[in-house]
Parts: C-alpha cells; sequence; structure tokens
C-alpha cells in the first residue's frame, strides 16, 4: 500500500498544530516554511482536513488553521482518510466469476479467500491507525526529542516580517 506524500505532512502539520496554544491559528504559509513544502500543495491537504472535521479554518489577517477537536480525539486514520478518501486500498472485482466452474450466482467478493485475507489486513490496519492519536504522538517526539515543540512554536508564532502568520 502506498500512501499520498500529504499524509505524511498533514500528519506533521496536525502534531504541530497540537503544540500551538488553543485560539492561535497558523497559517498554511507558516507550516509550510517551517518543512519547506510547496505552500499551495499543503493549503490543498490542510483544506481536506478542514472538510473532514480534523482542522478548522479562521479567516482574516491573523488567520490559518487550528485543530477542530482535541488532539486526543484525533486518530491517525482520521487524517489517512481525509487525505486519502475512505475507499478501500484492495477492491475485489469477483474475477473468479469469470474460471472455469465459476458461477455468475456467486458472492465472490464476500467468499473469496483473497478477498477475505486482503479485507482482514485492512481492517487490522485501520484498527491500528484508529489507535494512534495526534496527542500520542505529540508525546512521543516529546519524549523522544525534548526540544522538538519548543523549536517548532518558536518558528510557529515568531512575528514574521512579511506578513505569514
Amino acid at each position: 500500500m502506498k500512501l499520498n506524500q500529504g499524509v505524511e505532512w498533514a500528519l506533521h502539520c496536525c502534531v504541530n498544530l497540537a503544540w500551538v496554544p488553543a485560539g492561535e491559528p497558523i497559517s498554511s504559509g507558516r507550516l509550510a516554511e517551517l518543512y519547506g513544502l510547496p505552500p499551495a500543495y499543503l493549503n490543498k491537504q490542510l483544506q481536506c482536513l478542514v472538510r473532514a472535521g480534523v482542522l478548522q479554518s479562521v479567516s482574516g489577517p491573523r488567520g490559518g488553521f487550528q485543530l477542530a477537536r482535541r488532539p486526543d480525539r484525533i486518530s491517525v486514520l482520521d487524517v489517512v482518510l481525509a487525505i486519502e478518501g475512505r475507499d478501500l486500498a484492495f477492491r475485489c472485482d469477483g474475477i473468479l466469476g469469470n474460471c472455469p466452474g465459476g458461477s455468475a450466482d456467486e458472492d465472490y467478493v464476500r467468499s473469496c479467500i483473497i478477498s477475505q485475507s486482503m479485507r482482514q489486513a485492512e481492517l487490522a490496519w485501520r484498527t491500528e491507525l484508529a489507535r494512534q492519536t495526534v496527542a500520542g504522538i505529540a508525546q512521543s517526539l516529546e519524549r523522544r526529542f525534548p526540544d522538538a515543540r519548543a523549536s517548532s512554536l518558536s518558528q510557529l508564532l515568531a512575528d514574521d516580517k512579511r506578513g505569514v502568520i
């Protein structure tokens, strides 16, 4: 399975937004600058998160993005589905029905061992991603890299003479 690079970008942005004090929206330009990402493309990913209810968009000269709910209520799966969509990774087309002895009446999506195996694997993957939260990732980063939060916040909240907030 290959995920869009926007998933990585979105997860990193959510972790950083979890560290930002409540009521302090951060612009997509500021987040893009922090990671050296193309601002327009990052903004598209952040808009996907807004549509999914993960982020809120705040308009105005000091606007930007902020988490729409507490970071312990945002799972990694929420972010992945916001960026990638809700479609299953594996789609069974029931090609067994085309084989000799195949039956048009059989539901191969349900009876095919390969289809069942892939569904079980995807369920396990989604279950694990649902257990992981933005808050948990932020806490793990802080334990492993004690200066990560302060370093990110100093860059995200610093005044910028170019008007990027």
